[in-house]
């Protein structure tokens, strides 16, 4: 069983930055599709950064620019730096593991980010 675990959410002022960690169990991990989401409240879950095997990346509009996905095969870990941080990011990041060659997807709990004005 995968189990995703986040870390490095808080507290931020408007233009700060913060990186966000997911530490992902298993030993499949460097074959698997990694994604950050997060929900605002109100609203329904986005995409915001997928990061694949290969290392190719895609970003949310929103956050293209200001945000970088990277991950590290050898710890199994993902992260999402967050720059130039703005009110509306405000939301639960959560990271998600795809592991399409079986149909797979394990979502993390979640972790606050909460940027101020």
């Amino acid at each position: 069983q995968v189990q995703l675990v986040e870390s490095g959410g808080g507290l931020a002022q408007a233009g700060g930055s913060l990186r966000l960690s997911c530490a992902a169990s298993g030993s499949i991990f460097s074959v698997a599709v990694m994604g950050w989401y997060r929900q605002a409240p109100g609203k329904q879950r986005e995409l915001v950064a997928e990061i694949t095997s290969a290392g190719r990346t895609n970003y949310a509009d929103s956050v293209k620019g200001r945000f970088t996905i990277s991950r590290d095969n050898a710890k199994n870990t993902v992260y999402l730096q967050m720059s130039s941080l703005k009110p509306e990011d405000t939301a639960v990041y959560y990271c998600r593991m795809g592991i399409y060659f079986k149909t797979l997807e394990y979502w993390g709990q979640g972790t606050q980010v909460t940027v101020s004005s």
